[in-house]
């Protein structure tokens, strides 16, 4: 799978500035999204090649979101990584078991995430 376009979906707007330099740097187009609910919205119109989500969102969290993408016929496709502050391993196995095919921990490396990305 080729991946082109990447929704980032966060609250910060530090964090989506720092992903989406990142990613336009390296050849990634990028839409971002405020909050799970804009994030589902975005995804189901635009149909991302990935979606980086945050969890601790307001409204609608990143679990929640995920879940919905997933169990979504539009979108349960699109590969979703969770980027999170939320380090435990239980937080991890939960966002796992919501549907994202990988868990990432803020402040996320650069290189591991464009690594995780080439290799979908």
């Amino acid at each position: 799978m080729t991946i082109r376009k990447i929704l980032v979906v966060d609250d910060s707007p530090t964090e989506r500035h720092v992903m989406k330099t990142l990613l336009v740097g390296n050849g990634y187009e990028v839409i971002t999204a405020e909050s799970g609910e804009e994030g589902i919205a975005k995804a189901k119109s635009e149909l991302p090649d990935l979606v980086l989500m945050d969890v601790v969102m307001p409204g609608l969290n990143g679990f929640q979101a995920t879940r919905t993408l997933t169990r979504d016929k539009t979108t349960r496709n699109i590969p979703i990584f969770v980027c999170t502050t939320k380090d435990q391993e239980t937080d991890k196995i939960w966002g796992l078991r919501q549907g994202a095919q990988d868990y990432l921990v803020k402040p996320v490396n650069g290189p591991e995430l464009l690594a995780k990305i080439a290799a979908l």
